[in-house]
């Protein structure tokens, strides 16, 4: 059976360290979102926090527990029946991750720490022990990774041969060169796995700089035959999905997983 669900990615002006106006400027976008009538929100990666930290020390300081008493006012802002999944610097003890968490307005449905660091993120995180996560929502089973994970297409695959109707991607990309007229080669990446697994993805970037990074401003939602459905207007992009849980049928001959020859790869 095929549903539809209209979904939000939001660029969010996040300064780092600032861990209480991140938290300010996150609770305003999801009601921004929420009021555009989207039933999942996704924000980017660290965004309580900001991203290009010296070192593990001063990133400790703009890091939060995964049950921070600040996350509840982000949890009011949304609608019943809304999903919203934003990156966090998480602090577990002595470790820090860098993590998503997927809340709702009367629960947190779950959490997932990075299992793939990007550059000197290896200085400064600790890595998950599982590539990507899948939740079961409102909005169905939402598949969720960060970043650098959606680069090996094993990630995106696994979650949606584990059930995902949606992945939900926050992330910062930094700007890289590319020919003129193409879009980011993450952008291409991330299309590319949305059509080969049908998996419709919903990307939050940043965009501006930071510390002299510029990023990519690579928020677009992705549709499940692997063409852009959004990209924002005014910092949000918003997109009506088609969900086909567990149909991944493409014509009367062909399954696109049920043609899997797993024994020849």
């Amino acid at each position: 059976m095929t549903t539809e669900l209209r979904a939000a990615a939001l660029e969010v002006g996040v300064r780092l360290g600032d861990v209480d106006g991140n938290l300010e400027r996150l609770r305003s976008a999801l009601e921004r979102g929420a009021a555009s009538g989207a039933h999942l929100l996704v924000l980017p990666e660290l965004a309580t926090s900001g991203y290009v930290f010296d070192d593990a020390a001063e990133a400790a300081q703009a890091a939060v527990t995964r049950d921070d008493p600040r996350f509840d006012a982000l949890r009011a802002a949304l609608p019943e029946g809304v999903v919203a999944v934003f990156g966090y610097l998480e602090r577990d003890g002595d470790r820090l991750y860098n993590s998503a968490v997927v809340i709702t307005r009367d629960a947190t449905i779950g959490q997932y720490r990075k299992a793939h660091l990007w550059d000197r993120e290896r200085e400064i995180f600790d890595v998950g022990d599982t590539a990507g996560a899948v939740f079961d929502t409102a909005v169905g089973r939402l598949g969720v990774a960060i970043c650098y994970d959606n680069e090996f297409p094993e990630v995106p695959r696994a979650l949606a041969l584990a059930g995902a109707d949606v992945l939900a991607l926050p992330v910062n990309w930094p700007l890289v060169p590319r020919p003129d007229g193409e879009h980011a080669p993450e952008i291409i990446q991330a299309m590319g796995s949305a059509r080969s697994s049908r998996l419709p993805t919903v990307i939050a970037d940043r965009a501006g700089s930071e510390r002299g990074v510029r990023w990519t401003g690579g928020t677009v939602v992705i549709d499940g035959d692997g063409w852009i459905a959004a990209v924002p207007d005014d910092g949000i992009a918003v997109a009506d999905l088609r969900l086909s849980p567990g149909d991944k049928s493409l014509n009367p001959r062909n399954d696109l997983f049920g043609d899997r020859r797993p024994d020849l790869y």
